[in-house]
């Protein structure tokens, strides 16, 4: 395996060498600080962001490593070079490419054509990254036993519900992803991928319509924005009245189990998709979620640059 380009691109065995390796990486980050001695990473972003820079900056320099953060303006993209001739440049130059932008097509050309391992960061169709964060954290919190358990993301049937429902058919858990019908479920190839997986994998994966059916009895409420960054201003307020029975409110939260978390990918507008009191309340484990950012990155870099694992 020489890129992480989507989530499905991963195998449970990949899943549980990353996680494992991040759990050291969470006690000692400079456990492996030669790993990257000497080499240098290109981070490309043309999307903005908070964790994911500080998560990968920082990931490459406890690895050694030095870090080149370009923006969607700094390259000859912008006046036209081909993705394939800036992936080959890059190839010549760094060890390994994180990238977050807008179209999955332009990280599936890069990954085709560039020589060194290529990172999804985030595309609008999926964010691989977060969700080994997330998993790590689910972990923390429950085991690796979670038979019984169901984990339910409510809201936009976006990026991050494709990814919520392809990471966890692969480590075979009860995933619902409850969304509107129409505009903003989730794509309905990405559903048939995951129920694909979960046939292997002994995984349930489950979308609905209805938030409090979901949300009973559940060990896991998981959110998003609603208006993620390129979505059209026009739809707001349409987007906005068809997600508002989807808010995870202090109401969905009593009808959780008694010891189930909140999680969040952040950024969070408190009061849209999450009551205030919710995200900042004794069941959120939101900032340990966005810590795990830089474990699991660093995982990630360590075993992908060599050449540890698997892929499907």
């Amino acid at each position: 395996m020489k890129d992480l380009l989507r989530t499905e691109d991963l195998c449970r065995a990949d899943v549980d060498l990353i996680l494992d390796t991040a759990t050291e990486f969470a006690k000692n980050p400079l456990r492996s600080n030669t790993a990257l001695s000497n080499k240098t990473v290109a981070i490309y972003m043309t999307k903005p962001s908070t964790r994911t820079r500080l998560a990968s900056e920082t990931a490459v320099a406890h690895l050694g490593g030095t870090p080149i953060f370009l923006r969607g303006d700094d390259l000859q993209l912008g006046r036209g070079e081909t993705i394939s001739d800036t992936a080959k440049i890059i190839s010549g130059f760094c060890d390994a490419l994180i990238i977050r932008t807008f179209k999955q097509s332009d990280v599936d050309e890069l990954g085709a054509a560039a020589s060194i391992p290529v990172i999804n960061a985030l595309t609008d169709d999926d964010h691989p990254t977060q969700l080994l964060a997330d998993w790590i954290t689910i972990q923390e919190k429950f085991g690796n036993d979670i038979a019984g358990r169901k984990f339910v993301y409510l809201g936009d049937g976006n990026n991050m519900t494709h990814s919520w429902l392809i990471m966890g058919a692969i480590m075979g858990a009860h995933v619902v992803a409850a969304t509107p019908d129409g505009k903003w479920a989730p794509d309905a190839a990405v559903v048939a991928k995951a129920k694909a997986i979960a046939v292997k994998s002994g995984a349930t994966v489950e979308v609905t319509n209805d938030p409090e059916g979901a949300a009973r009895g559940a060990s896991l409420l998981y959110t998003d924005v609603w208006m993620s960054m390129g979505d059209p201003e026009a739809e707001r307020a349409e987007k906005f009245a068809a997600l508002s029975p989807y808010a995870i409110t202090d109401h969905l939260m009593s009808l959780t189990e008694k010891d189930s978390i909140f999680m969040h990918c952040l950024p969070a507008h408190r009061g849209e998709e999450v009551a205030a009191s919710v995200i900042d309340g004794p069941k959120s484990v939101i900032w340990r979620e966005a810590f795990h950012r830089r474990t699991t990155i660093q995982a990630l870099l360590y075993h992908l640059t060599r050449g540890e694992l698997k892929g499907n």
